[in-house]
């Protein structure tokens, strides 16, 4: 897909974002006009031309309880991956310069024209960016960042090895395109659970399609009669059990929507400092491909936000800056 190219005006005082002005659902979103951001010391401002969304976005700012936990606070922005190009560049800042394409994570604010950067930071405090590579569009370099680096994370857990066979929970969605991939570069084989109209998307993918809900552990019994070497549950708990039935040890199983006891989740801010670059470089090298399943204007963004929210949609969902 492609992407229009930004206006780099660096003199930009007004911008667009998306905004909460109370913490709700898709309805609660608003899209403001609001006063532009100046790049300071160490920081850059990067003109956003695509933003990815997670499942994350919308959980933390679902109510006042739970965006508090995260500490965010109204008026509230929405989204944390984000692509776009470098337009200022603050006093300090070497490792930049205006023009440069870029991609990262700014967490609860990257649904804008414009977003603050700190060179510095992190996805959780003052923002991330990284080098966009050649070959890589920015709709695709607008989903890496959470997604990659969670999927990263849960193949770190159950460290999957050439000839094992992994079973992942919930294959076809945004961590799990990832997931898929990478445990068949790493030389497993894939077992992926999901919907019956996922299979065709999981083949795609490289994994072997088998359908969740009762009945699963015989249907993935019947499909790896010599068993499963590991488990990435990707959804819930129902795959971390399954593979507990299938007689997977724990150490071997992990989860990243829920929490089980003696199984090790994973988190993507714990992924290996490189991981999101070797990621990023797999794409550009054509070993790794991302799924766009829609994309919306900014105009659209409860539209794109309800797509998303549904968690039947067989990829990523971006929206356009």
């Amino acid at each position: 897909m492609s992407v229009k190219e930004p206006s780099l005006d660096t003199t930009a005082t007004t911008s667009r974002a998306v905004q909460f002005e109370s913490f709700g659902g898709p309805e609660a979103l608003r899209i403001r006009d609001v006063q532009a951001p100046q790049a300071g010391p160490g920081q850059i401002r990067v003109r956003v031309t695509a933003a990815g969304l997670n499942p994350m976005d919308w959980y933390m700012t679902s109510d006042a309880e739970t965006a508090g936990r995260f500490g965010l606070s109204l008026p509230c922005g929405f989204g944390t991956d984000y692509a776009g190009v470098v337009d200022q560049v603050g006093e300090g800042v070497s490792e930049f310069v205006v023009g440069d394409r870029v991609y990262g994570g700014a967490m609860s604010r990257a649904v804008a024209d414009h977003v603050l950067v700190d060179v510095a930071g992190t996805i959780a405090v003052g923002g991330e960016a990284h080098r966009t590579p050649d070959g890589v569009d920015d709709h695709t370099a607008a989903t890496l960042t959470i997604a990659g680096r969670t999927a990263a994370a849960a193949l770190a857990v159950v460290n999957p090895r050439p000839g094992e066979t992994v079973l992942i929970g919930g294959a076809g969605g945004g961590v799990g395109v990832f997931a898929v991939q990478l445990a068949r570069i790493a030389g497993a084989r894939v077992i992926g659970t999901g919907s019956a109209t996922s299979a065709d998307a999981l083949r795609a993918l490289g994994a072997e399609p088998v359908a969740y809900g009762d009945g699963v552990v015989d249907r993935v019994r019947a499909l790896a009669p010599a068993g499963i070497d590991a488990v990435m549950d990707l959804h819930g708990t129902d795959t971390a059990q399954a593979a507990r039935d299938l007689g997977v040890p724990d150490q071997r199983i992990t989860t990243i929507a829920a929490q089980v006891d003696g199984i090790t989740p994973a988190n993507g801010a714990n992924a290996a400092p490189a991981a999101l670059e070797e990621i990023a470089d797999l794409v550009a090298a054509g070993r790794l491909r991302v799924p766009i399943a829609a994309s919306f204007p900014v105009e659209q963004i409860r539209a794109a936000v309800e797509l998303q929210a549904a968690r039947h949609v067989h990829g990523k969902v971006v929206i356009d800056l």
